[in-house]
């Protein structure tokens, strides 16, 4: 008897795995929805949420929402697709020496920069972000970490280590120098085989032509894109060339604006529609806004960028911006202001592709503010439409990383990755400073 009980049981339990489970549906009800596709926004939108996914969007009255959702108001509220940040340092928090900041918390990136950056992000509205430029091992394992949901974070896109022909004094930790071809090679499969999602290049000017070549085609062969800074004139000229996909930074010091050849070349590139966009992340806030911090330093005592920070590690990044007015880092910049304008101006005029991206974590730039500033300065001061600079921030660089089939977008089907701020966006760009919602793969943090 008590074996038939036993496989009775046994019976019953097996059927009752076998069972689905069905994720409660949630619905956010009667905001104003940009949904990145750069169409005008929808009033009064329905999005219907069930588990990690999408499942329907449409307006109050015309989508029925089913009677046992849990609804959140969104009335008042702009809707818009999480945010990227296409250029961040996890491994910096805005301390203003890098020489005493790479020697003191290397043991610490992992266990305390890292994390407390990725956290900042997320509760500013970014819901995925490239990390250029870390610790290999460091990079890796914070992305895992936050995949598997053990931190709260963005979905990290990580370059792990640069790659450069000498590491900078220091730098070892995160910078690979390269000698010649064949190592070029060598260190991008190791790059692919420990799990980076896009490779970054830098000084490739001072590389010679068969090394830049053979990091981005090997990067290419594993479907790996190559990011490269834009400093300098050489260092375009040869990315254009031998196939870069993404610029980083407006470069060129205090030139006034991009040379003649220059411009060719991003013409003659974006020209090729078979090659898809020519994607630049200009990251103009740091030096757009230096002066206006130097002279009102009240912003840097926001202490939303304390979030998950040690004491000490806060006192520290205090003490080293105590005169923003000294900071060496900063010294040329008031020169190089004046021209951010004029190339942002080219760059569009060439047909380049935009995207937002911060470098978040240089001296006095916080993870819990850089995006919305650069989206400020983007819309008001760039003269970027509104609905321009949102695309930069979600459509575009999903597209770039190859997972917009996925994310950068509102639609059904796509991860449910959703930020809601009170107010009109499109008018007052600057209300993402506060952002009221924040929902990661349909899990509200926010």
């Amino acid at each position: 008897m008590k074996k038939i009980l036993r496989q009775a049981l046994a019976a019953a339990t097996s059927v009752a795995l076998c069972l689905p489970v069905y994720a409660e549906v949630t619905a956010l009800v009667g905001g104003t929805l940009i949904d990145g596709n750069g169409q005008a926004p929808i009033q009064d939108s329905v999005i219907l949420i069930e588990g990690e996914t999408i499942i329907a969007v449409g307006r109050v009255g015309e989508l029925e929402i089913p009677t046992d959702a849990k609804q959140i108001s969104t009335e008042g509220m702009s809707v818009l697709p999480g945010l990227w940040d296409m250029h961040v340092h996890l491994m910096l928090n805005g301390h203003a020496d890098y020489d005493h900041w790479q020697k003191a918390y290397p043991e610490r990136f992992e266990s305390e920069i890292m994390p407390a950056s990725a956290h900042q992000l997320l509760l500013a509205g970014v819901t995925s972000a490239r990390d250029l430029g870390a610790p290999l091992e460091a990079s890796i394992n914070v992305k895992k970490a936050i995949q598997e949901g053990r931190i709260p974070g963005p979905d990290l896109y990580v370059s792990g280590p640069f790659i450069q022909h000498e590491p900078y004094p220091g730098t070892d930790l995160y910078r690979w120098g390269i000698d010649g071809a064949d190592d070029a090679r060598a260190k991008v499969k190791r790059l692919h085989e420990a799990g980076v999602d896009v490779i970054k290049l830098v000084d490739q000017d001072q590389m010679t032509r068969a090394e830049v070549e053979a990091v981005i085609d090997e990067a290419h062969q594993r479907d790996l894109p190559v990011v490269a800074h834009s400093h300098r004139p050489e260092e375009i000229r040869l990315g254009l060339t031998l196939g870069v996909d993404n610029f980083e930074h407006t470069g060129l010091a205090t030139a006034p604006e991009y040379p003649a050849d220059v411009m060719a070349l991003m013409k003659e590139r974006t020209a090729q529609m078979n090659l898809g966009p020519l994607y630049w992340t200009p990251t103009v806030e740091g030096l757009f806004n230096y002066e206006y911090v130097r002279d009102n330093p009240e912003a840097l005592d926001n202490d939303s960028w304390h979030l998950g920070l040690a004491p000490d590690t806060i006192a520290d990044i205090q003490q080293s911006i105590q005169h923003p007015e000294r900071l060496p880092y900063f010294q040329i910049t008031p020169l190089r202001r004046p021209t951010l304008k004029r190339k942002i101006q080219q760059l569009r005029d060439a047909g380049v592709v935009l995207m937002v991206g911060t470098d978040s974590g240089i001296p006095m730039k916080f993870h819990s503010q850089s995006t919305w500033h650069e989206l400020d300065v983007w819309v008001n001061h760039m003269d970027i439409p509104p609905i321009e600079a949102i695309r930069g921030a979600t459509y575009w660089p999903a597209r770039m990383m190859g997972v917009a089939d996925r994310v950068g977008t509102i639609e059904e089907g796509k991860q449910a990755d959703i930020i809601a701020v009170k107010g009109d966006v499109l008018r007052y760009i600057a209300l993402l400073q506060d952002v009221d919602m924040v929902i990661r793969r349909g899990k509200r943090y926010k």
